[in-house]
């Protein structure tokens, strides 16, 4: 009798565990099963964004830029994207092979068109990848995606043509030419000078960009020409440095202290017997060197320092100039950037490369010869950098600015105009 009840009471044990786990499984496969529809929907919901898709049907700004901008009004087609027809069709036909993806039974992709136009309007104004999703109809994760990738390629197929430091006498010899014709400061083969480029990195690494200005950023350091065109670029120091360190840590400073940049030799200044090197042009930031001029310390100037003073700081006002072209011409420059280190290292690089690009290309934007007088520099719209002077510099150095001070003060190398802009600046 008891062994029966025994073997009753087994069997309702058993009986209930089965139920139980009848009922576990039952739950584990609706949560499954309920897990498996709501992703099902959110990818459907990623797919199918009608109002996206209307842009196959002709809606959105990049169709009316081709429908309407491109034929009816050239000049707001060159506002828009910073680039004439002729230009973008140009910049298309480069880089159509590296930008353009293969059409899948899947749907079709995204044409280099609308690539190229997506990117080149977000270097002009800066606008957030979901603004421009709104506005184009491309949603951000893939506008995310192709920006890098377009930019990469204009700076692979642009750079080797129209941002190439010169590496010939010849070529250093017409920069310099260009200079003395144009803003009367003989054997300069560049302006120099550095500019914030702000961006949000990281948590972790925010303390390693913050800089003096309490923002985050990575420093472009840059030489230009007479011209406005950049002819060396140095990206990706962090925003902590001060102007003369990032040109210590360049290879721009290593290549003139090896002498591989093939810099032609001294020479005699314009109307006289007296020689001088070829040199590059900076702020007081920078140090003093054979090839580097900057302007005296401001305590205590002379009547003839002054002179100098003013004939470089005319010069040097290309680099300024230039930056203030660069960022008002690509506007991505001027807020801090909402991507990651490397990102924004290409963003910045593909916006120098095309503004090399348009100088080449006779832009009139950038080729007025009346947009700037002698005393005007374009607004500062980049932060500048951190100015901590350097004071060491060796004795030849020394002579040598003395020298161009001299030739600057004599028949033979002043300009009419010196004396009253000395006096009327306060230089």
């Amino acid at each position: 009798m008891l062994n029966k009840e025994v073997n009753c009471l087994r069997r309702r044990d058993e009986d209930d565990i089965e139920c139980v786990c009848s009922a576990i499984v039952v739950c584990m496969l609706t949560r499954a099963g309920v897990m498996l529809l709501n992703k099902e929907k959110r990818r459907s919901r990623r797919w199918c964004r009608e109002w996206i898709h209307r842009r196959i049907r002709g809606r959105g700004v990049v169709n009316m830029l081709n429908q309407e901008l491109r034929s009816e009004d050239p000049n707001s087609y060159k506002n828009f994207l910073r680039l004439s027809v002729h230009q973008f069709n140009f910049l298309l036909n480069l880089l159509d092979e590296d930008i353009r993806k293969e059409v899948t039974f899947m749907r079709e992709p995204i044409s280099t068109t609308d690539k190229l136009q997506i990117t080149l309007r977000f270097l002009a104004t800066g606008e957030s990848y979901r603004s421009l999703m709104y506005s184009t109809r491309v949603h951000e994760s893939t506008i995310s995606r192709f920006v890098p990738l377009v930019c990469t390629a204009i700076i692979q197929h642009l750079s080797p043509k129209y941002l190439k430091t010169p590496d010939t006498e010849e070529e250093w010899k017409k920069i310099a030419q260009e200079f003395y014709d144009l803003w009367n400061f003989p054997h300069c083969i560049g302006a120099l000078d550095g500019r914030h480029i702000n961006f949000r990195p990281p948590i972790s690494d925010g303390a390693y960009y913050y800089n003096y200005k309490g923002t985050h950023s990575i420093v472009l350091l840059a030489l230009c020409d007479a011209k406005y065109r950049f002819t060396y670029v140095n990206l990706g120091v962090n925003g902590r440095v001060s102007d003369g360190g990032i040109f210590h840590r360049s290879s721009l400073a290593r290549a003139l202290n090896n002498n591989s940049l093939n810099i032609p030799p001294p020479d005699f200044l314009p109307g006289t017997r007296n020689t001088a090197p070829y040199v590059i042009v900076a702020d007081d930031a920078f140090p003093l060197l054979i090839n580097l001029m900057k302007p005296y310390p401001q305590r205590g100037l002379c009547h003839d320092t002054r002179i100098f003073n003013y004939r470089l700081s005319r010069a040097r006002r290309m680099i300024e100039n230039s930056f203030g072209m660069l960022a008002n011409r690509f506007r991505v420059l001027l807020n801090p950037i909402n991507l990651c280190v490397n990102k924004v290292q290409i963003i910045t690089h593909a916006c120098v490369v095309l503004h090399n690009y348009l100088c080449h290309e006779n832009d009139p934007v950038y080729n007025n010869g009346n947009i700037f007088t002698e005393e005007t520099s374009v607004p500062l719209y980049l932060e500048t950098l951190c100015r901590q002077g350097s004071n060491n510099s060796s004795n030849s150095a020394r002579d040598i600015r003395n020298n161009y001070k001299m030739y600057f003060n004599s028949p033979e190398g002043a300009v009419a105009w010196q004396e009253d802009s000395v006096k009327t600046h306060n230089l």
